[in-house]
């Protein structure tokens, strides 16, 4: 009997917008929207293979991994693009406990961005392994989520899954 290999990667977005910190800490979203698929990076496939296969590289862990959102809608995601591509960029810290990983065969992450955090319209979306453009960044995503103002809350979650 032959054995087909096979392996897909399934992806989402979800933001949970909040018109305030109040609502926030009541957990009353006034939006909450989900998106799917991405562009993987190469420098992000590359450091991936590069954790797996050696005890070097930055993990994408609590400590290292961030959310990045931009207000680039261009050019079109490619994996040889590094990092957002916008004027207006931001990334944020993972939440307390994420990412989360090692059941299901998925891994989430999730960051918070408050009051003061990335107001801009949210139009790209990365996850990276530091805090910066420099950071090796996994993916890149673009849609057009709408514009984040001040006083607003905003949870960003991205989940990957290998099935």
């Amino acid at each position: 009997m032959m054995i087909k290999e096979k392996g897909k990667m399934v992806v989402y977005w979800q933001i949970r917008r909040f018109a305030n910190r109040r609502e926030w800490e009541k957990n009353r979203p006034y939006n909450i929207s989900r998106f799917k698929q991405n562009c993987l990076l190469n420098e992000g496939i590359n450091a991936v293979w590069t954790i797996l296969c050696s005890a070097g590289g930055t993990k994408f862990d609590n400590t290292n991994a961030y959310l990045g959102v931009g207000d680039g809608n261009t050019p079109a995601a490619d994996p040889a693009q590094t990092g957002l591509q916008g004027t207006n960029k931001l990334y944020r810290a993972m939440d307390d406990g994420y990412p989360t990983y090692g059941t299901l065969q998925k891994a989430t992450f999730m960051s918070t961005f408050k009051s003061a955090d990335a107001n801009f319209a949210w139009q790209e979306f990365t996850v990276a392994n530091g805090n910066s453009d420099s950071a090796d960044n996994l993916n890149r995503k673009l849609s057009s989520e709408g514009t984040k103002t001040a006083g607003q809350v905003w949870e960003l979650m991205f989940t990957v899954t290998i099935i």
